[in-house]
C-alpha cells in the first residue's frame, strides 16, 4: 500500500560545525554506518523501497553512497572486508533512490512539499535522519504502516518529553482512542512550557496522505519563518483525521551532540558488539 518514504536531507548541520563544513550531516557515522543508511534500512523493513531525498547544496555524497563504488568494490573483492559492504548492497538492490534539490531553506513543510512530484497522488512515509530509531521488531516505521492500513489516514509517531523541552518540538494534543494512541485535535509548534498543551512531542517519523500537498501550497510561514508541516496537519485534522502514536523502541536526536553520542554508545554496545 505505501512504497515511498521520503528523506528531507537539505539542511546544513549547523551544530556540527566543522565536521559538516563539506559533510552531509545525515553522513556521520554510528560506529561505522551513516546516520541516513538507518533510516533507508527502517524504511525497506517496512516495505518503503522507492526512496525520495530532498538534497540541497553540498550532499552529493548521500548519492555516492547509495551507489556502487566499483573501484573500492574490486579492491577488496574475495577479501574479508567485502562482509563490511553487505549492508549497503542489500539496500542498494532491493530501493530506488530519486533525488531532488530544495533550493532554499524553508522548513520542513517547504521541504516536503519538494518532494512532491516524486511522490505523486500516493500515501508515503517520511523519515528524518537526525531522529536515529531502534526497535528490533517492526521498527517505527513499520509500526506506523500498519496503523496506517487500519486508519487510512496521516500519522505522526510521539514520545513524551519534560516539559521544559517542549520549545524544540511540534506539540499535540488529541483525543485517546486506545492505548498510545491519540486522534489529533490541537497541534502547535514550538510552543514554550507554558504554552504547550502537553508534552507529547512529534518525533521524525510520518506518514502522510497525498491532500497534504495542497494543504502545503497554502499554508503561510510559521513559526521561525518557516512553512511548518505542524501546521498543515492541523489543517488536515481539522477535515478529516491525524492520528498521533507513542512508537516502541528507542529514539535518539542525533541533531545534538548528546544525543549523536548517547546513540554511538547504544549502538556499540547493543548491535556492533555483538
Amino acid at each position: 500500500m505505501i512504497k515511498k518514504c521520503l528523506f528531507p536531507v537539505a539542511g546544513y548541520g549547523t551544530r556540527f560545525l566543522p565536521a559538516t563544513k563539506s559533510q552531509p550531516k545525515e553522513m556521520l557515522p554510528i560506529v561505522n554506518k551513516p546516520l541516513v543508511q538507518y533510516g533507508v534500512e527502517e524504511a525497506l523493513k517496512a516495505g518503503l523501497s522507492d526512496i525520495g531525498f530532498v538534497t540541497g547544496r553540498g550532499k552529493r555524497a548521500i548519492a555516492d553512497h547509495f551507489d556502487i563504488n566499483y573501484e573500492l568494490e574490486h579492491q577488496i573483492e574475495g577479501t574479508g572486508k567485502e562482509v563490511y559492504l553487505e549492508s549497503i548492497r542489500e539496500v542498494i538492490d532491493k530501493c530506488t533512490f530519486t533525488y531532488t534539490r530544495q533550493s532554499e531553506m524553508k522548513g520542513l513543510g517547504h521541504a516536503i512539499l519538494t518532494g512532491k512530484t516524486m511522490i505523486g497522488d500516493e500515501p508515503f512515509g517520511v523519515i528524518l535522519a537526525d531522529d536515529l530509531c531502534f526497535d528490533d521488531d517492526e521498527g517505527v516505521m513499520g509500526q506506523m504502516v500498519n496503523l496506517y492500513k487500519q486508519f487510512r489516514c496521516s500519522i505522526v509517531a510521539i514520545e513524551e518529553v519534560p516539559m521544559e523541552e517542549t520549545y524544540k518540538y511540534g506539540i499535540v494534543e488529541g483525543i485517546n482512542i486506545k492505548d498510545g494512541l491519540f486522534r489529533v485535535t490541537n497541534m502547535v509548534e514550538k510552543p514554550k512550557p507554558e504554552d504547550a498543551p502537553s508534552n507529547l512531542a512529534v518525533i521524525g517519523r510520518y506518514i502522510l496522505t497525498p491532500d497534504i500537498f495542497d494543504i502545503l501550497e497554502k499554508t503561510p510561514p510559521g513559526a521561525n519563518g518557516e512553512i511548518q508541516i505542524t501546521d498543515a496537519l492541523m489543517e488536515q485534522a481539522k477535515n478529516g483525521c491525524v492520528m498521533a502514536f507513542k512508537f516502541r523502541g528507542k529514539r535518539f536526536d542525533c541533531g545534538s551532540v548528546d544525543g549523536y553520542i548517547d546513540a554511538t554508545n547504544y549502538s556499540y554496545e547493543n548491535y556492533y558488539k555483538k
